[in-house]
């Protein structure tokens, strides 16, 4: 018998399952379990939206949609980056409806990216970057930054290590503010100084903002305002309006380098169920404020898990965006991460991310998300405090 796995994409068996989802299953198993693992906001999608969804079903709108979106939702979208953060695009020629900030990912790094090509990547960082540049094989090298020495953030000087031994081979800087594992994000002063540094560069700058709108200390910033000309943003409603499961994603990109990204969208995916998009051309056009409520109630949860993860002995850097604490684990229980994160669910049932699933600088790290009721919080934080005073040597 022929065994047609081995005549499948080179390497791609040899790239390992999403270690974030094969935990969640495995911790899904225990009854009680508290998870404070996957990154989705435990709120409903607001009632307009749902509305707006179920009229497009009704109003027959099940026929397929312009390639790069529908007109209303580009413009809503559109409209939505110019009132909240001043980024301008034409939603004519400048925006691309996408399946998730995911599906613009890959399109990005497909359309972008060349053979022999270096991708430069600040970590620890959720993993989709690398794994879509992997899975690509394209020869394209990954470069990945260890910010955990510098606060979790880039900086000019890092960037500019890399570009002066690399070279010209440098054609891509990924960057995703608030950041997913750890909440940080970034200064518009940060943002300005590191566009400094690859200014006028064939570089670009893939800026994942999905978490935009769960900012709790600040303004958004972006380096859009930095460098127009050289960053492609990626948006959506995914986490500001709980729509995660709607699976609309916006990427916007000046017009010639859009093109090219819509070119590889067309191909894989052709266009957006029409209903998902017009819920989400509601949630742009109608529910500016929609995110205001939920990011209220992720502030206090971040507060109380932070402060009590801090009391029990964990270092953790304070996040001012998105919905996730990136905590160390304290000396005297097992330092492996993926160890500590199948004993700790075993033992106290309390299920979190290895932070070592978000590359270098997250080894010795797990991740927490606060998208999880306050009691559940409250209650987590009593297990993890009993589990650290009994194994703690």
């Amino acid at each position: 018998m022929v065994n047609l796995i081995n005549y499948t994409k080179k390497g791609l068996a040899d790239l390992p399952s999403n270690p974030i989802l094969k935990f969640s299953d495995y911790a899904s198993k225990i009854p009680d379990v508290i998870k404070f693992t996957l990154g989705e906001p435990d709120f409903d999608t607001p009632e307009h939206i749902k509305q707006a969804a179920i009229k497009s079903v009704t109003d027959n709108h099940s026929h397929y949609a312009p390639s790069n979106g529908t007109i209303g939702l580009r413009k809503a979208a559109a409209n939505f980056l110019a009132e909240k953060y001043g980024q301008k695009y034409d939603p004519e020629t400048e925006v691309l409806v996408t399946t998730g900030v995911s599906e613009s990912i890959f399109n990005t790094v497909l359309a972008c990216l060349n053979q022999g090509d270096v991708m430069v990547v600040p970590t620890p960082v959720f993993p989709l970057y690398m794994s879509d540049a992997n899975i690509i094989n394209q020869g394209v090298e990954i470069v990945k930054v260890d910010t955990s020495d510098d606060g979790f953030k880039l900086t000019p000087e890092k960037l500019q290590a890399v570009l002066d031994q690399y070279g010209d081979r440098v054609r891509m800087l990924v960057m995703n503010y608030p950041t997913n594992p750890t909440g940080v994000t970034y200064t518009q002063e940060e943002l300005d100084a590191l566009a400094d540094v690859i200014r006028d560069k064939p570089i670009f700058a893939l800026c994942d903002e999905i978490y935009s709108e769960l900012c709790y200390d600040g303004p958004h910033a972006s380096m859009e305002k930095s460098l127009h000309d050289q960053v492609i943003v990626m948006n959506g409603v995914s986490k500001a309006w709980a729509m995660t499961g709607y699976r609309i994603g916006i990427v916007c990109a000046p017009k010639g380098i859009l093109e090219q990204i819509a070119k590889v969208h067309q191909t894989i995916v052709t266009t957006e169920p029409t209903p998902m998009q017009d819920a989400a051309e509601e949630a742009f056009k109608n529910g500016m404020d929609d995110s205001k409520p939920m990011k209220e109630e992720f502030q206090k949860r971040r507060d109380v898990l932070y402060k009590g993860l801090t009391e029990i002995g964990f270092e953790c850097a304070k996040p001012e965006g998105a919905f996730y604490i990136f905590a160390k684990i304290p000396e005297g229980l097992e330092q492996d991460d993926n160890k500590f994160i199948y004993d700790l669910v075993d033992k106290a049932h309390v299920a979190v991310t290895s932070g070592s699933c978000f590359a270098k600088g997250g080894e010795g790290y797990i991740r927490f998300s606060y998208a999880v009721a306050m009691a559940e919080i409250e209650e987590g934080l009593k297990r993890i405090a009993k589990y650290v005073e009994e194994y703690k040597k």
